[in-house]
């Protein structure tokens, strides 16, 4: 089995942690000894996730942040500093979507509101976090920023939501180059579709339906599987990763699929 205890002890913030993917990535964090600062605007549900977190053992504290607020995010990260005496990594995941309508369509209004928490979010956690990871002299310093598989490729009804995440992977890339020689990765991860609460109630048989469009496997992928690939790149396992933006998504982003028919189909009987 792979080795994670080289995260141990690493103190990390995670924003929009209350729910899906970042509730996903906090526990898997506290779960391999990692300190964890959970943040979110949604209190009740950041305390729930913290509150779960302590009864397996782990160390967590709450934070109630709102990521386009410049006040807010760096009470967040001096909070971390204040609390657990470092910061050694981020986690920027929160982030809001809109609503699918062609680019003409969109007001101002929706552009400036979800760039500011999409994009300048990202930006003002990096600001903070980066300055606060060179005081604490991390010798393995991580940021790392949840993009989307619409950061990668262009989406039709999607153009301020896909324009967000695709700044997003530049100030990733640029980042990376900041802070190289500084020993602090800095990375995208570019999820596809995913269970998480943003399906609702609908029925099981509709999201099954939806996950044969998005997903070329045929299923939506399991918030877990992020929580996995964030805490690799959180690692000293992954110390030679920087600058990338990774694609967790089942293959969507490689191309699209032409059907064919097998010469020798036998071989799945």
């Amino acid at each position: 089995m792979t080795d994670f205890s080289s995260v141990k002890d690493k103190v990390a913030v995670v924003t929009g942690a209350a729910d899906g993917l970042g509730m996903a990535i906090s526990l898997c964090y506290a779960e391999n000894g990692m300190k964890v600062v959970v943040s979110d605007i949604n209190v009740e549900k950041g305390m729930k996730v913290v509150e779960d977190i302590k009864s397996k053992g782990g160390e967590a504290s709450f934070f109630k942040a709102d990521v386009s607020k410049e006040e807010d995010v760096k009470g967040l990260v001096d909070f971390a500093v204040e609390t657990y005496g470092r910061l050694d990594g981020l986690v920027n995941n929160a982030g809001i979507a809109a609503e699918n309508r062609p680019t003409h369509e969109y007001s101002t209004q929706e552009f400036d509101k979800l760039l500011s928490i999409d994009l300048k979010g990202v930006f003002m956690g990096m600001k903070f976090a980066a300055q606060a990871i060179l005081k604490s002299k991390s010798s393995s310093g991580f940021i790392i920023n949840v993009a989307s598989l619409a950061g990668i490729l262009g989406n039709s009804s999607m153009a301020i939501y896909s324009s967000a995440k695709h700044g997003v992977i530049g100030l990733t890339k640029s980042a990376a180059l900041d802070y190289a020689q500084y020993n602090i990765t800095v990375n995208a991860v570019c999820p596809g579709t995913f269970r998480t609460s943003v399906w609702g109630q609908a029925p099981e048989e509709v999201i099954n339906e939806y996950a044969k469009i998005f997903s070329p496997s045929g299923r939506l992928g399991d918030p877990k599987e992020v929580g996995h690939l964030a805490l690799f790149l959180a690692s000293d396992l992954a110390r030679y990763i920087s600058g990338t933006a990774i694609s967790i998504d089942a293959g969507s982003s490689a191309g699209k699929i032409t059907p064919s028919r097998w010469s020798n189909p036998e071989i799945l009987d």
